[in-house]
C-alpha cells in the first residue's frame, strides 16, 4: 500500500449526481479521495416536483453524503464551501478549512435557475433547485387554497387558485401536471367554501409546443395529457412583468398570487469566483475529455460544463451527468496507469416525463411510449436511481397508495402561510426557517 503523502489526491465539489459517480468509481482505486459539499445530503432533484407538490417528503429524496461512503477508508466529506482557487499551485481555498491542495480537482457543482436577466423576479416566481425551494413551494401551493378558503372577495379567491409555471420543459410540465392532479383529485373533498377542482393550471412558454427536446409526435401526446388534466397552455407567450399578484404577457395580464419558474437555469456563481473561463448561460467551456484546457488535471462535469458529444451539446439531465462523472474516473484510472485519456462520449439512452398518474411520455432510441406503460417505465427507473434501500422502499409504497387512492400524503405545511397582507419578502424570509428531515 502506497504512502498516504505519495497516494494521488483527488478533491471532488458537489455530491449532485456528477460527484457522486466520480466518487463512487474512484473509491475502489488507489487515491485519496475529499468530497466536499455545503449540504451534508445528495437530492435527487428529478423528484424534486414530487415534494413541492405533496407527493413526497424531502427525506425520501435524500441521502446522506457519509452513508453513501461509510465503508470506504479512502473518502473524505467535508461540510464546505469552495471560494477560491489557484490552478497554478494546485489548491483549492475552502471556505471553513482553508487551503486544501490536490493533485486532480473535479468540480461538479450543478446549476441554478436562471431569470435571463430579470432577477427581480425571483421573490414572486421561485424556482426548483433545492430541498428548500421545494418546501417553500408546497407551502405557497397549499397556503393558496387555504387563503382562498378564507377569502370573502371573489376576484382575489380566483388570483388565489390560479396557478402560473413558467417554462414547458419537464419541471414545468411535471409541476403543472402534478398541481392541476392535486386541484382535480386529491383535494377535492378538503374544503367547503371553494372548489379545488375550479383552480386554474396555466403553462406559459415562449416556445411552439411542449417538451421541444422531445420528437414532435411525443410533445403533441404530452400536450393532450396536459389538458385533460385541465391545464391551460399558453404557447407562443412570454413573461414581460412579474409581481406578487400577476404575470404580465404580450397578450394580457394574468391574476395571479402563484408562479413559479421552470424557464432554464445557469451554471453556479462559483464558476466566476473561481475565475474559470465562462461561455453564454454561465457555463465552462470544456476539452473532449471534460478537463480545462489549461488545467488538465481540473475536470469540470455535470451542469455546469459546455461539454459536446459527437458534434452536439450534452444535455444537462441526471444520466449525462452520471456518466460524465464515471468517464472523469477513468481519465485519472489512465493516467496513472500512464496511458491516454479517452474523449468523452454521452450515450443517449431515453428520455422520460411523466404529466401525472397513469401519464407520461417515454422516447428510447427505438422505441416511444405514451400513457400507462410509459408512467410505469418512467417510475421504475425513478426508483431503481434513488441512493438507499430505504428511500427505494418508502418511494415504491408512496407511489403505490397514491395510486391506488389519488391521495397525496404528504401535505403538511410548516411555518406561516401566506395570506394578503404578507409580501413575497416575508414569505421567502418564514420559508428560510423551515428545517425538515433531509432538508439544509
Amino acid at each position: 500500500m502506497q504512502p498516504e503523502a505519495e497516494t494521488p489526491h483527488v478533491v471532488i465539489v458537489g455530491g449532485g449526481f456528477a460527484g457522486l459517480s466520480a466518487a463512487r468509481m474512484l473509491s475502489r482505486r488507489q487515491v485519496r479521495i475529499t468530497l466536499i459539499d455545503r449540504r451534508n445530503y445528495h437530492c435527487f432533484q428529478p423528484l424534486l416536483y414530487q415534494v413541492a407538490t405533496g407527493g413526497l417528503e424531502p427525506a425520501d429524496i435524500a441521502y446522506p453524503i457519509r452513508s453513501v461512503f461509510a465503508a470506504n477508508k479512502n473518502v473524505t466529506v467535508l461540510l464546505d464551501e469552495a471560494i477560491g482557487l489557484d490552478r497554478q499551485a494546485r489548491s483549492l481555498h475552502l471556505k471553513q478549512s482553508g487551503w486544501l491542495d490536490y493533485d486532480y480537482l473535479i468540480l461538479a457543482c450543478g446549476a441554478t435557475m436562471s431569470y435571463h436577466g430579470h432577477d427581480h423576479w425571483r421573490p414572486h416566481a421561485p424556482g426548483l433547485k433545492t430541498l428548500k425551494d421545494a418546501l417553500s413551494i408546497r407551502r405557497r401551493v397549499l397556503g393558496a387554497f387555504e387563503a382562498a378558503e378564507a377569502c370573502n372577495d371573489p376576484t382575489q379567491r380566483q388570483a388565489w387558485m390560479t396557478f402560473v409555471i413558467i417554462g414547458a420543459g419537464p419541471t414545468g410540465v411535471e409541476m403543472a401536471g402534478a398541481i392541476a392532479e392535486m386541484a382535480r383529485y386529491t383535494l377535492a373533498r378538503d374544503f367547503r367554501r371553494i372548489e379545488p377542482s375550479q383552480a386554474r393550471v396555466i403553462l406559459l412558454h415562449s416556445g411552439d409546443r411542449v417538451l421541444r427536446d422531445y420528437s414532435p409526435k411525443l410533445s403533441q401526446a404530452a400536450q393532450r395529457q396536459l389538458e385533460e388534466l385541465g391545464v391551460e397552455l399558453r404557447l407562443n407567450q412570454r413573461a414581460t412583468a412579474i409581481d406578487d399578484h400577476s404575470v404580465e404577457t404580450g397578450s394580457g395580464r394574468i391574476e395571479s398570487r402563484n408562479v413559479i419558474w421552470a424557464a432554464g437555469v445557469s451554471a453556479v456563481a462559483i464558476a466566476r469566483q473561481l475565475e474559470l473561463p465562462m461561455m453564454d448561460g454561465g457555463r465552462v467551456p470544456v476539452t473532449a475529455d471534460l478537463s480545462l484546457a489549461d488545467a488538465p488535471n481540473c475536470f469540470v462535469i455535470g451542469d455546469m460544463a459546455a461539454a459536446r458529444s459527437d458534434g452536439h451539446s450534452v444535455p444537462g439531465v441526471a444520466p449525462a451527468a452520471i456518466q460524465a462523472g464515471k468517464h472523469v474516473a477513468r481519465c485519472i484510472r489512465q493516467d496513472l496507469r500512464l496511458r491516454p485519456r479517452p474523449n468523452f462520449r454521452y450515450r443517449d439512452r431515453g428520455s422520460l416525463a411523466t404529466i401525472g398518474r397513469n401519464r407520461a411520455i417515454a422516447q428510447f432510441p427505438l422505441l416511444t411510449m405514451t400513457g400507462f406503460p410509459a408512467w410505469l417505465v418512467w417510475a421504475l427507473v425513478h426508483v431503481a436511481l434513488l441512493i438507499g434501500f430505504r428511500s427505494r422502499v418508502v418511494v415504491m409504497i408512496s407511489w403505490i397508495w397514491n395510486w391506488l387512492t389519488n391521495r397525496r400524503g404528504a401535505r403538511i405545511v410548516v411555518g406561516r402561510t401566506r395570506c394578503s397582507a404578507q409580501t413575497p419578502s416575508e414569505d421567502m424570509a418564514s420559508s428560510a426557517s423551515v428545517q425538515s428531515r433531509g432538508s439544509d
